[in-house]
């Protein structure tokens, strides 16, 4: 059976929970990790969202894959290679574990960046992640154990907050800030 789409309040815990995780594989990868950030719709203060904890690490490259892959599996994070995005390794939690998504992308790359770009925006625009929050609460609704109808349905709204993000970033001369861990 497929798990429902399920969205909650903000919870002021989710930044210290990424805190934990970041520190840990921190330690573990060291300078394979170029940056390791919280990304994601918790990553956002105030945004509902699913309780998932979006961790994006950032490498040179994508080879050797071992260089990241084992000392995460040693952490518990199982890789999945059925992931079709090409533009980033993806691992998930141990099973009993919290959820948790984990997205290894190039560093500079178009998917890194747009990602940091779509959280700094969001969390400088409380209006448009209020708006976000709403559309997440009416597409789970509609949707219910349907996540690619979820996701889909999330697609028009964020490529309108990426036009947006695009327009800022340039307006203000948008970077992304340090490492959050």
């Amino acid at each position: 059976m497929a798990e429902r789409v399920i969205i909650v309040p903000y919870d002021p815990r989710w930044p210290k929970l990424f805190l934990q995780l970041g520190a840990a594989l921190r330690k573990a990868l060291g300078e394979t990790a170029v940056r390791i950030d919280h990304i994601g719709s918790t990553s956002i203060p105030g945004l509902d969202a699913k309780p998932i904890i979006d961790i994006q690490i950032s490498v040179i490259s994508f080879e050797p894959l071992d260089s990241y892959r084992i000392p995460m599996e040693k952490l518990g994070h199982a890789f999945r290679a059925d992931n079709p995005d090409r533009t980033k390794r993806y691992f998930r939690e141990a099973p009993g574990q919290r959820r948790t998504h984990i997205h290894v992308r190039r560093a500079g790359s178009w998917a890194e960046q747009s990602a940091l770009l779509f959280r700094d925006y969001l969390r400088a625009h409380a209006e448009d992640a209020r708006r976000y929050a709403i559309l997440k609460y009416h597409l789970s609704e509609k949707y219910g154990e349907d996540r690619l109808g979820y996701t889909e349905g999330k697609a028009p709204f964020i490529w309108e907050i990426v036009k947006k993000a695009d327009r800022w970033s340039q307006d203000i001369g948008w970077e992304p800030g340090a490492t959050d861990v």
